[in-house]
């Protein structure tokens, strides 16, 4: 053996209860896994002492949008930092291949505008030295890599690639080319396909994304190439045509696993998302419906207003270059077209959505925006408006999007038919950080609120993802799998508070969340994480093909 981690608490990623065990590594494998001072040493064996610590597996996040992101920063921070040792990328019908030149453009501006990606950054950041998706792949497996990485076949780029953006349902001919492209991905080593229907993604120039133009038996046939190649699983976004019965057909006909996002907890529609989950779980099939364990809070400039991009007036905006957005604003005519449309749109969201930060309005720091609206005799729509103008722009405001309902996240962590998912690691950078998931249910859910075990809990994190995903030999602390493995102080483990830090390709920010009780990493077997410090430099992550 090369390692020895001595005196941990064990939480192997099962389920099963935590145990006093010892773990022994050899090479990129774990060689043993035995009872306390069971095993001896060689001269050249490095013995870690964990002092009770808990050793966990190595934390699959199979929600990111790292896609561009792994082009200029292998580290994959924030998400290296919390316990995160593999990235499943691609998700939503959205990525950076297959990409032709004349469509780079278009792909850049889908994601700034769908998930709030810096176009500056993608600009100065991607090197574009592939047109295909075994290219991409090929690209990554070069690269410098501190955490695993998976990857799906964005549905976006695809349809991009084979119908050169034209908004319409392929023809068979198209079709036949895409089920070819997508036989090629997942033999070159994607994980499966993504796909998005939803009406809130509005993609370059404010048009919805290429995969909201396919038909369902599109989505189908893609499906299908997937069931005969026997792996990969398909994700989707849900939307028109696109729900739990299509899932369950889709999986059992197809004879593969389909995750769905996202399944959200709303304060104004309490017990919704549980009666979904158990209509869902009543029909045939392996669906996993995805939940996040935060609420979803975005930052967010009216320069980049992709949250509103569901309704049809800020279509409009998002079709216009930033530096023109500020004109339409001004428009008294968009105005009255756009005023009751979003104050019906947002209804349940006025109250949570205040000013965040602002140099022309102080005072409005803090208080919500529809309060404040009915003090000053005006509306929230028109306030928001307003503000952001008299701040050329840079004002910022704190939305609670989503999944609000405190009580009810408790019960979808607790249910097993669920999965834990949404992190959106690597998108909405300036407007959000969810990466640190992982510490926030360690330390939230379940030190704090006692919502669930600490065994559950890293079975969310690890094992269910594993089989969910195909993800072989990783997610347990087992003799034979790999040795991604995360040693953790149960009782401070957690976040600290947001930063916006600007090191982003062209000095574009970001915000950040660091962790807490994060102590020891190690990837395939070598220490990412020491002492509660990163190793530099180190480039012990994979391409995980499937």
């Amino acid at each position: 053996m090369e390692l020895l981690l001595r005196r941990a608490w064990l939480v192997d990623g099962s389920g099963d209860p935590g145990r006093a065990a010892e773990v022994a590594v050899t090479g990129d494998r774990i060689s043993a896994v035995a009872e306390p001072g069971t095993l001896t040493p060689g001269p050249d064996t490095t013995v870690v002492d964990l002092d009770g610590l808990t050793l966990a597996p190595g934390f699959i996040d199979i929600h990111t949008h790292y896609d561009a992101q792994i082009l200029w920063d292998g580290d994959l921070t924030p998400s290296s930092w919390h316990g995160v040792s593999t990235v499943v990328m691609g998700n939503c019908g959205f990525g950076v291949a297959p990409t032709r030149p004349p469509h780079r453009e278009i792909i850049v501006r889908t994601l700034e505008n769908v998930e709030g990606m810096s176009m500056e950054a993608l600009d100065a950041g991607i090197d574009w030295c592939f047109e295909t998706f075994p290219q991409y792949l090929d690209a990554l497996e070069q690269r410098r890599k501190r955490l695993n990485l998976a990857a799906f076949l964005g549905h976006t780029p695809l349809r991009l690639f084979v119908l050169g953006g034209e908004e319409r349902a392929a023809t068979p001919e198209e079709l036949d080319t895409m089920r070819e492209l997508v036989r090629e991905a997942v033999g070159a080593g994607a994980v499966g396909l993504s796909t998005s229907r939803q009406p809130a993604h509005q993609g370059a120039f404010g048009r919805p994304v290429p995969s909201r133009f396919a038909e369902v038996d599109e989505v189908d046939a893609l499906a299908a190439e997937l069931g005969a190649a026997g792996k990969g699983i398909l994700q989707v976004s849900i939307g028109p045509g696109m729900f739990v019965d299509q899932f369950s057909e889709l999986s059992v006909r197809h004879g593969i696993p389909v995750t769905w996002t996202a399944l959200v907890a709303r304060a104004d529609k309490p017990g919704a998302a549980m009666r979904t989950v158990a209509r869902g779980g009543a029909l045939p099939g392996e669906v996993y419906p995805q939940i996040a364990c935060r609420p979803i809070v975005m930052q967010v400039t009216l320069a980049d207003p992709a949250p509103l991009g569901e309704i049809d007036e800020w279509k409009e905006v998002l079709a216009r270059p930033r530096e023109e957005r500020a004109e339409l604003y001004r428009d008294p005519q968009w105005r009255d077209r756009a005023r009751p449309a979003t104050l019906q749109a947002w209804a349940h969201r006025w109250p949570k959505v205040a000013v965040e930060e602002t140099v022309a309005d102080p005072e409005a720091v803090g208080i919500p925006l529809d309060r404040l609206a009915s003090e000053r005799g005006t509306t929230a729509f028109d306030l928001m408006l307003d503000t952001a103008l008299a701040d050329e722009m840079g004002t910022r405001f704190r939305v609670v999007l989503d999944n609000d309902g405190d009580e009810e996240i408790g019960d979808l962590l607790a249910d097993k038919r669920t999965i834990l998912g949404l992190s959106d690691a690597g998108a909405h950078a300036s407007q959000l950080c969810d990466a640190c998931y992982s510490t926030h249910l360690l330390g939230h859910w379940v030190r704090e609120r006692k919502a669930i075990g600490i065994e559950d809990a890293v079975w969310r994190l690890t094992g269910q993802p594993a089989h969910a995903f195909r993800i072989r030999e990783r997610g347990l602390v087992r003799a034979g799998y790999f040795a991604d493995l995360v040693a953790f102080d149960p009782a401070t483990i957690g976040t600290t508070p947001i930063e916006r830090v600007h090191d982003q390709p062209g000095g574009a920010d970001r915000l950040v969340v660091r962790s807490t009780g994060v102590t020891h990493m190690w990837v395939n077997g070598t220490a990412t994480r020491l002492d509660g410090a990163d190793v530099d430099e180190t480039s012990a992550g994979r391409l995980l093909r499937s």
